[in-house]
């Protein structure tokens, strides 16, 4: 895992619509590298992300096959797709982020990716972060490792740095949907921030 001596590379878990910290984080760097290699770790940002509803913030939590104690490969990690859960997750979204500005602009392909088939976690990721980067605008190369190392030279190491639980570090706040009720809530997924800010999202991670 050495990364090119001019280039910044962030080493960091495979994430569900990565919360906005990480997006702070990749922002600071020119090539993304995924680690693939790892086991699986549950009460993390791998299976699952955070949005904003009215009583707060929701959890978003992809089903595992082998449910969430499974000591796997994360490149080999199953959804159980026997529970309709892309749908749940799509209707959660609709229902939290329908009268936010930027959400109709970004709807219909968002539930073009909700509608697709993903058998690998893995793979439902990268099809996120790919559909994210793209709105955002950020064109960043992605590479994967090739084993695991657990001491990595060369490269920013962010596995296990950023972990659900309480939060304090955020982007200056932006305006959130419900947040005259619930006053703002920082550690959400990066679809907050776009669904709230739309083109500005990326400007609002770079000032920050």
């Amino acid at each position: 895992m050495t990364a090119n001596a001019n280039k910044k590379v962030l080493l960091i878990e495979s994430q569900y619509f990565p919360p906005i910290y990480s997006y702070k984080t990749l922002i600071k760097h020119d090539i993304l590298q995924i680690e693939k290699y790892e086991h699986y770790q549950k009460l993390s940002y791998r299976n699952r992300c955070y949005v904003a509803g009215p009583n707060g913030r929701m959890i978003l939590s992809v089903p595992l096959s082998r449910g969430k104690n499974q000591r796997t490969v994360m490149k080999d990690v199953r959804i159980s797709n026997e529970e309709k859960w892309q749908g749940l997750h799509w209707k959660t979204l609709v229902s939290a982020y329908r009268r936010s500005p930027w959400f109709e602009y970004y709807e219909a392909d968002l539930q073009a990716l909700f509608d697709k088939h993903f058998d690998f976690l893995l793979d439902w990721n990268m099809a996120c972060l790919e559909w994210t980067n793209s709105k955002l605008g950020i064109n960043m190369p992605v590479i994967f490792t090739d084993r695991y190392e657990k001491d990595v030279t060369g490269v920013t190491d962010a596995r296990e740095s950023i972990l659900p639980g309480p939060v304090t570090e955020g982007p200056a706040e932006y305006t959130q949907v419900f947040q005259e009720r619930t006053g703002f809530i920082p550690g959400l997924s990066i679809l907050d921030l776009l669904f709230c800010e739309g083109k500005r999202a990326l400007e609002i991670l770079k000032n920050d």
